[in-house]
């Protein structure tokens, strides 16, 4: 048995590792195809082209000849107004062609495709089935359209769909296992691995994505499939390390070089920048609900693929003239969290230069120095860049192109935490004898680090968004490697989750789930209210009588009346009309696939054949045909309720056992059926909402 799972693990998520590291490697070389070409060979970015070249400055290391701008191949300068506007016209047209691909990619194959993924993965995970979601295709033009809108520039990031693309590899392989292709429970345990992948793989945080899946995504996350998640995270983290996407023999994606410590006194801007994510957070999914209802209820929605291009325009024509807004998502985050050494020609690093280049600050780090003329240009960039990028993200996720959110999330937050790390770092500077530095902050001492500021922010915002809480931290320590900074970021992430739970209990997930009327049952949500389950129990006072089969007074013929007058999924089997005693229930889609075969197969098999449930079949006329025994397919236990049952202890079981229906009996007899969406419409109409929200069957 461990050999059969260890098997299905590793060869579900090594792939998914594969293409983790594939995609990272091609947006990368997209993105910088926006800006230029590699003269050497067209298939190197920016980086590995001037990886070998020998004309390089430590001062301009991205420089070099073998690197060319559109502007000097095109125009023959790199310099000028001639220049800049054609470097701005193929950044722009670039821009387009990438998005339009994408969009028409999807629309095309695998509609599906779009979105993060997150949502759909959760509801499938709470025993839902979304057929051809986690399917061959919608994994093929994921995969590519992902690389496409990563590299369109669009204000999205593509570590959620990761979290789809391990889902789609796990149940493909899945299909290749007669125990997990029959078993859906058996399958959810291995998706839920499969969403520990995705994290994995998105961040090289295998740790933080077991407890991400265990959080955020999982509905019932028993002990095995925990160290099956922790397996199958570890030879993914494995694969990718191999790979090595980020060409810097490290794992982790934004990897912090410093360790300076930090002081009891600085939790009060840490709680700050926890308030503003929380704040940031609850603002994001109002207004981007608010917008995808719109893009639902509207004309908007018939025209996706000029939508996405003019939301593409959009954000090209504005960012390019910013260089933080120009950089990719992952290449903004690493440049804030990065912590400035003496010959560092960031621009955020612009300070003025110490008359002793010798003096430095706690583990050989730089003291705190005043501001130069480069470092306030770079924060009223970054100031800009922060309300960029907090309108456009709003509009462009929810789009029909793969988009992911921790990373645009991320960014906010880091600029914000920046431009606060900085300002506290030059209050400290000019103030060192105030009372709250005083005893810790000396002149010529290291007491203010703006990249930790940036990390902080990064995780309230991200844990906004989404409200994790013990995964984001895990995650985040993971993400760089700053394992000393574990208290700063648990409590800027349980500060922006109270001030966004104050504001609005849903994370952009559950919202999401909500407004595409998914049939989740939210674990988190209580149900406080004294109904039965007579009382949400389907048919109601005035209904039609319930579709029952008998187990043995039904023809062939009548059982296919029934199926084909009726859309539900499944059907009660009672012992006779008259006494409705409860003997097991079969799903519509096994019945009708074993008349099929039955009629083709089996001789003598006709409407007239009595079906027959029961292990011993009844005694038949001379002359009647044989009859079509189906008691193989029968769920001889399906679960059942008393009609007393409270509907907080049926909520309870719907939850843990990601149930989709439940009949109702009454000393063995049975009175009805409840399903999830008919919880969900009870709920609805408590909560004063729409019972009609619900839109799956």
């Amino acid at each position: 048995m461990f050999l059969i799972v260890a098997s299905i693990l590793s060869s579900a998520f090594c792939p998914a590792g594969a293409l983790a590291g594939g995609i990272d490697i091609a947006a990368h070389w997209m993105t910088d195809l926006k800006e230029g070409v590699c003269l050497i060979g067209f298939w190197f970015n920016h980086e590995h082209c001037c990886w070998t070249s020998n004309e390089t400055t430590f001062q301009e290391r991205d420089r070099c000849p073998q690197w060319k701008s559109w502007a000097e191949l095109i125009a023959g300068a790199s310099e000028g107004p001639f220049a800049y506007a054609v470097n701005y016209l193929m950044y722009l047209f670039w821009a387009l062609l990438f998005s339009f691909l994408a969009v028409t990619l999807v629309r095309a194959f695998a509609p599906y495709a779009c979105g993060s993924g997150i949502p759909e993965i959760k509801t499938i995970l709470s025993g839902f089935i979304i057929r051809g979601y986690l399917g061959k295709w919608t994994l093929i033009i994921k995969t590519i359209t992902l690389v496409l809108a990563v590299s369109s520039g669009l204000s999205l990031g593509k570590e959620g769909p990761l979290v789809h693309v391990a889902c789609c590899c796990a149940n493909i392989l899945c299909h290749l296992f007669t125990k997990y292709r029959k078993n859906e429970a058996k399958r959810r345990e291995v998706l839920s691995a499969a969403a520990a992948v995705g994290v994995s793989v998105a961040f090289g945080a295998p740790i933080g994505g077991v407890l991400f899946s265990l959080e955020e995504v999982s509905y019932y996350f028993p002990l095995k499939t925990l160290w099956r998640s922790f397996f199958a995270a570890l030879v993914a983290a494995f694969t990718l390390r191999s790979i090595n996407p980020f060409g810097n023999s490290r794992l982790v994606l934004f990897y912090v070089e410093f360790h300076a410590p930090w002081h009891l006194v600085e939790l009060a801007p840490f709680i700050l920048l926890g308030i503003f994510g929380g704040l940031w957070g609850a603002l994001f999914i109002k207004a981007n609900i608010a917008w995808c209802r719109t893009r639902k209820t509207t004309r908007l929605g018939h025209y996706p693929i000029i939508e996405v291009l003019v939301v593409t325009a959009v954000t090209a024509l504005m960012a390019f003239p910013n260089s933080y807004t120009r950089m990719s998502g992952a290449e903004l985050i690493s440049e804030l969290f990065n912590d400035c050494s003496l010959l560092d020609s960031s621009q955020l690093c612009g300070y003025k230069q110490p008359s002793n280049t010798s003096e430095t600050g706690v583990d050989n780090s730089l003291a705190d120095r005043p501001a130069g003329e480069g470092l306030y240009t770079a924060l009223w960039q970054l100031a800009l860049a922060l309300i960029f990028k907090m309108l456009i993200t709003v509009i462009t996720f929810g789009m029909k192109v793969p988009s992911g959110l921790f990373i645009p999330s991320m960014a906010v937050g880091a600029i914000a935490g920046r431009l606060l790390g900085v300002g506290m770092e030059q209050l400290a500077y000019y103030n060192h004898d105030w009372l709250i530095f005083r005893g810790w902050c000396s002149p010529g001492a290291d007491c203010i680090t703006p990249g930790l500021y940036a990390m902080v922010g990064a995780a309230a915002c991200l844990g906004g968004v989404t409200r994790m809480t013990v995964s984001l931290v895990v995650i985040m320590f993971e993400l760089t490697g700053g394992l000393e900074y574990i208290v700063p970021l648990m409590a800027a992430t349980m500060t922006s989750k109270w001030v966004a739970d104050a504001l609005g209990r849903e994370g952009i997930y559950e919202a999401h789930i909500r407004l595409n009327g998914y049939p989740f049952l939210e674990p988190k949500e209580e149900f406080e209210h004294s109904s039965l389950a007579v009382d949400v129990m389907r048919p109601r006072r005035g209904d039609p009588a319930l579709a029952v089969l008998t187990q043995d007074g039904m023809t062939v013929g009548e059982v296919e009346t029934i199926v084909e007058s009726t859309h539900y999924s499944g059907f009660p089997v009672v012992v006779s009309q008259e006494s409705q005693r409860l003997v097991g229930f079969v799903l519509r889609r096994d019945l009708l696939i074993s008349i099929d075969n039955a009629r083709k197969r089996q001789d003598g098999i006709v409407s007239a054949s009595k079906v027959v449930f029961t292990e011993h079949t009844p005694a038949q006329p001379p002359e009647a045909p044989p009859p079509l025994r189906l008691r193989g397919i029968m769920d001889l236990s399906p679960f059942t309720v008393t009609d007393h049952t409270a509907m907080d202890i049926t909520v309870d079981i719907f939850r843990k056992l990601g149930l989709r229906q439940c009949l109702v009996t009454h000393n063995g007899r049975l009175l009805g059926i409840i399903t999830k969406k008919d919880i969900l419409k009870h709920m609805a109409q408590i909560a004063n909402r729409d019972p009609d929200s619900i839109l799956f069957n």
